[in-house]
């Protein structure tokens, strides 16, 4: 992976250097955006069954007789081949990882051969789901327009990625790992959030029980006021009175554990919590999909914020970003791209481990959905979390935090903007109850 992309923005440009930061750029046809990010799977463990379907699906590769001739060797000598397989239920597995470590194992220098490897021989990262299991999922895949090629944003796990999404780089971080990122500087050009705020763009960011805004500490504390708890998204959507920019976070699975951790290690976070309404001693079940939670509350719950905003007044223009944090540590066959470092700060890497910045993680899904999306559509440019970056900066003309996302393209190849096939709301499957897409790990 030698040879990566060039660079021809940097930090601080703007797309449009003689127009006022905060001009709306109108040829983007949206004046409101929503980013979901739910957390730890791959394109071809959610999405993968799509290609029985859709010849312009690029997920796993089936025989005539409808099997996956996609595989992984496992650690036997010598290696036997281990199948891509349909996963029967929303039960999800244990033995997956997506450490930075495992990940580059995985990846294998594009060779996507590591997956069984990486947890010493167990098949669980195998699995793929079919429609029957994921209705809702696939529903929107097959209603809007799907990515065949959005990377996570760094081959590793969440808080690294999910501080792409809100600051366009990492800063060093490699872990998920609380106390570090408690006690980490903020990023050095800031995040979304302070771009927004500066130059006065209304934006929320609407939580189920725990801000995804935790990742990066100081950028919740800083910006409490911005944040709300659920009931205020549908609110906001009935009322047609959602802001420019919206984060909408399911309920936690791996960040749930933030607000115990960095709670307990710092009275401001405590106190902040605590003001916005967060109960921790009270969080509900998880509806990220974090492994091992049970697939069908994040259907659920994801279903739900989409036909709230199908059904708003803001609906006609809308876009709606929902994508997955990281894979997870669940196959994908194709291999990432090299990638422009963000900045000049490398990992922070223990003894023994090599990478830096410079290569996008595997593929995860990536859906947008909009009345100007295309109808079952496709793109084929490639993405990572820094593409919502750019998708604000250039609808407000706001400066780019780093060089990553300054030269990331935008979502403009989803839409179609002369036409509005969508503006009357199409139906998405909700999952059903009973059944393989119900419920295996019923909420305690």
């Amino acid at each position: 992976m030698t040879g990566g992309p060039s660079t021809k923005r940097e930090a601080g440009s703007r797309l449009f250097p003689d127009k006022p930061i905060g001009t709306a750029n109108s040829e983007m046809p949206f004046d409101h955006v929503i980013v979901v990010m739910m957390e730890n799977h791959s394109f071809d463990n959610l999405l993968g069954a799509l290609p029985l379907t859709r010849a312009d699906i690029v997920g796993l590769t089936f025989d005539d007789a409808g099997v996956t001739t996609n595989s992984n060797p496992d650690v036997s000598d010598p290696p036997s081949e281990v199948a891509a397989f349909a996963l029967p239920n929303t039960k999800q597995a244990k033995h997956v990882t997506q450490s930075w470590a495992a990940t580059h194992e995985q990846i294998n220098g594009g060779a996507m051969d590591g997956f069984v490897r990486s947890v010493s021989g167990a098949h669980e990262p195998m699995g793929y789901y079919t429609p029957e299991v994921l209705p809702f999922a696939y529903s929107l895949a097959n209603t809007f327009t799907v990515a065949n090629s959005w990377f996570c944003s760094v081959p590793g796990p969440t808080y690294p990625n999910r501080r792409f999404l809100l600051a366009g780089t990492a800063w060093g971080l490699t872990v998920t790992n609380i106390e570090q990122s408690v006690l980490h500087s903020s990023p050095p050009n800031g995040t979304i959030f302070d771009l927004l705020s500066h130059h006065h763009i209304d934006w929320r960011d609407y939580f189920t029980d725990v801000p995804s805004s935790l990742v990066i500490p100081s950028a919740f504390v800083k910006h409490l006021r911005h944040h709300h708890t659920l009931e205020k998204f549908f609110h906001d959507c009935e009322a047609g009175s959602l802001p420019a920019v919206s984060f909408v976070d399911p309920g936690q699975g791996v960040l749930r554990s933030i607000a115990t951790s960095v709670s307990s290690q710092s009275s401001i976070v405590r106190e902040s919590l605590d003001i916005i309404g967060v109960n921790v001693a009270a969080l509900p079940q998880s509806d990220t999909q974090e492994d091992p939670d049970d697939m069908y509350y994040g259907e659920a719950w994801a279903h739900k914020i989409v036909e709230a905003v199908l059904r708003s007044p803001n609906w006609e223009r809308t876009v709606l970003i929902y994508t997955y944090d990281e894979h997870g540590g669940y196959y994908d066959h194709v291999a990432p791209p090299a990638a422009i470092p963000p900045d000049d700060i490398p990992p922070d890497l223990p003894v023994g481990q090599t990478g830096s910045y410079d290569m996008y993680g595997p593929r995860v899904p990536a859906v947008v959905v909009s009345p100007y999306a295309k109808r079952g559509g496709v793109s084929d440019l490639t993405y990572d979390h820094t593409s919502i970056l750019a998708t604000i900066e250039h609808k407000w003309n706001l400066p780019a935090l780093t060089r990553r996302d300054a030269n990331a393209l935008t979502i403009m190849d989803f839409l179609d903007p002369a036409t509005a096939a969508l503006l009357d709301p199409p139906a998405i499957t909700a999952p059903p109850q009973t059944g393989p897409s119900g419920p295996v790990t019923h909420a305690g």
